[in-house]
């Protein structure tokens, strides 16, 4: 008999091909399987629709898979729904702070619901003002405070009962830059310095680049592309290229024009007005791209070079820009 592998080896989040379904037809997830090492901020990336919602809710216990297993810490969420519980914070996109109940009201009703109580609460209830710094405000009723406060307290009462795993839910959606900058930060330092793990979901790809050590991006169910940042970055060749066509422009007519330049830019997608494609030499490419679309009558509105970034790693998997998919209903 093989020993038992030690708690501390075991990954933070361990998916292996769920399926879950609603209905007779909506298929929200097809064999999702991925990995969190403990430690880490871990994204998981796609549309409303894709199967986010669905993959957190299984991780949670809120549902139940149709096939597959997933663990939360070493505890398998089908076997031991209550164990998964005490070792995991949640953070949904909509605050559940009580607005007729003050800051600190709502931290400790938080850890009340777990079982603390006494000096360990008070403490920890200041440490979390503190470390949010909430405490001048902490006194106030939540409905006085802006958005920003309001989702912070949201993340300062998942953290209460001191998780192992914490999810959060778009933890950014609706907050102001400054806000939006102080929550990455802390974040980050929920990671670095409490070694925690966290696995956030987004709709910013620019988030997920900044904060995650792995990502995985998921489309209608399925798991198209995982790895970190950087790697998935790293496998797009060269440099993208964006060509925004006037108003009443034949993107047609575009694509045939651009087709003339011998294959020298590779993987063209038609988004809207805009046209999306991969080079080698960005800035080099521009005078011939813009040359061909002019010998063929088409006019150009913008150019515009850029790096590889994670809206082309989905582009490129999935054919379609990240941006123009992410409006449907939430699953």
């Amino acid at each position: 008999m093989s020993a038992a592998i030690p708690a501390l080896e075991l990954p933070a989040v361990d998916v292996d091909a769920l399926v879950k379904t609603y209905g007779k037809s909506v298929r929200a997830l097809r064999g999702v399987s991925f990995r969190v090492d403990r430690g880490t901020v871990f994204a998981l990336l796609g549309p409303n629709g894709a199967g986010k919602t669905t993959t957190i809710k299984i991780l949670a216990t809120l549902s139940r898979p149709d096939a597959g297993r997933a663990t939360v810490a070493g505890i398998d969420v089908l076997d031991d729904p209550k164990g998964v519980r005490r070792v995991i914070g949640c953070v949904g996109q909509k605050d559940a702070v009580d607005l007729e109940a003050t800051g600190r009201e709502n931290l400790v009703l938080q850890g009340q619901l777990y079982g603390m109580a006494g000096a360990d609460l008070r403490h920890r209830v200041d440490e979390l003002l503190d470390r949010f710094r909430l405490t001048e405000a902490g006194a106030r009723i939540a409905r006085t405070y802006s958005g920003g406060m309001r989702r912070k307290l949201s993340v300062a009462m998942g953290l209460v009962h001191r998780p192992r795993v914490l999810f959060l839910d778009e933890p950014t959606t609706g907050l102001d830059p400054e806000a939006r900058t102080g929550m990455w930060a802390e974040i980050q330092r929920l990671s670095a310095d409490d070694g925690m793990s966290v696995l956030l979901t987004t709709h910013y790809l620019d988030e997920a680049d900044h904060l995650a050590d792995r990502v995985v991006i998921i489309d209608e169910g399925v798991v198209v592309t995982q790895g970190t940042p950087d790697q998935l970055k790293s496998e797009l060749r060269g440099d993208a290229i964006q060509v925004e066509l006037v108003s009443g422009a034949s993107s047609e007519q575009a694509l045939r024009a651009l087709g003339a330049l011998n294959g020298r830019l590779r993987d063209m997608t038609c988004i809207g007005r805009a046209i999306h494609a991969r080079v080698d030499d960005g800035a080099g490419a521009v005078p011939g791209v813009l040359a061909a679309l002019e010998r063929g009558g088409v006019a150009v509105a913008a150019v515009t070079v850029s790096r590889p970034s994670l809206d082309d790693v989905y582009l490129s998997h999935t054919g379609r820009a990240f941006h123009a998919v992410n409006e449907g209903d939430s699953r």
